[in-house]
């Protein structure tokens, strides 16, 4: 795989599905998914995303509406497997079977040398299990099987339903730096998962369903912007709240001299209680995580970013 190109962009467009007797599984929905980068596909259970995938693939046909790879619908791409690699769940695979000869089928069924399942499978830190049946592998093992079924052909495209489920936490962390990896080198990749610290950690962007609808989609620190929240602790509550109004910055207080700041960064708070002579006994910002963002949009009817307290941070010179 050599750079980002064209023909590894996703473009999903009005896909709906309708599976009649009122079951809409998908409404109306299109994003695009850029060569070069990671994209979260996110939703709650039955909101859509593995409805999605399997039209993306081909594997259902759509009630109205487009999904493409390079501009092609997959049905329509030449050796698919050298295009898109796709893994949908950790169970397809013969139990007898050792998991190197299972990649080796899946060579000899597009034409490529058994070489290739041989540097997968080391590839995604299989090789010590190689020469295993697959009956012996626990579910993270199986988990990585897929992914190395999904790179045989070396593809410009992964599409990948829940990849860390199974995973134990160096697993998981190993996953993440392979995603990014996979990325630099050009790849679209799009990642169907509920771990959402984890997809904070790696995404790019985040499309998020709800309902089979788009309720939101951009990079998390577009999806976030203006939930900044500053703390401060301070003996001089008023003055210190009416220099912050005069600076056009919303003000609440909490407590006796705790006050919360909205509308600013904390670098600015912290520059008008130099400049007004403030005394601070505590200074900290936070700003609403994918997590927040997550249930804010589909739970309810899509309610405001819940506003997290700033986690204390150390004291320096009497200054928290």
């Amino acid at each position: 795989m050599t750079g980002a190109s064209d023909s590894s962009r996703i473009v999903v467009n009005g896909l709906s599905k309708d599976f009649g007797r009122g079951i809409k599984a998908v409404d109306q929905l299109s994003f695009t998914v850029e060569p070069g980068s990671v994209t979260g596909f996110l939703g709650p259970n039955g909101a859509g995303k593995t409805t999605t995938l399997r039209m993306l693939l081909g594997l259902v046909n759509p009630s109205a509406g487009t999904a493409t790879i390079g501009g092609q619908a997959y049905r329509d791409i030449t050796n698919p497997l050298t295009r898109v690699g796709a893994s949908l769940e950790a169970s397809s695979y013969h139990p007898a079977r050792t998991g190197l000869n299972h990649l080796r089928i899946l060579c000899a069924a597009a034409g490529l040398p058994d070489s290739r399942a041989d540097a997968v499978i080391a590839q995604v830190g299989l090789g010590d299990a190689a020469k295993r049946k697959v009956r012996g592998y626990s579910l993270g093992m199986r988990q990585r099987l897929g992914l190395a079924a999904a790179l045989i052909g070396d593809p410009g495209v992964l599409i990948l339903d829940e990849p860390a489920n199974g995973l134990d936490p160096d697993g998981i962390r190993w996953l993440r730096g392979f995603f990014r990896h996979l990325a630099a080198e050009g790849r679209s990749v799009l990642v169907s998962s509920h771990q959402l610290n984890e997809i904070q950690e790696v995404a790019d962007r985040v499309v998020i369903l709800d309902r089979g609808r788009l309720v939101r989609s951009g990079s998390i620190d577009e999806l976030t912007a203006g939930t900044d929240v500053v703390r401060v602790h301070t003996p001089t509550p008023q003055p210190f709240a009416a220099a912050l109004a005069a600076a056009g910055l919303g003000v609440v207080e909490l407590a006796p001299g705790v006050l919360d700041i909205r509308g600013g960064p904390v670098e600015l708070v912290g520059h008008l209680a130099f400049v007004n002579g403030i005394e601070l006994h505590q200074l900290s910002g936070s700003r609403a995580n994918l997590e927040d963002l997550f249930f804010a949009l589909t739970q309810g009817a899509h309610q405001a970013l819940p506003q997290r307290p700033p986690a204390p941070q150390p004291r320096v010179g009497g200054v928290q």
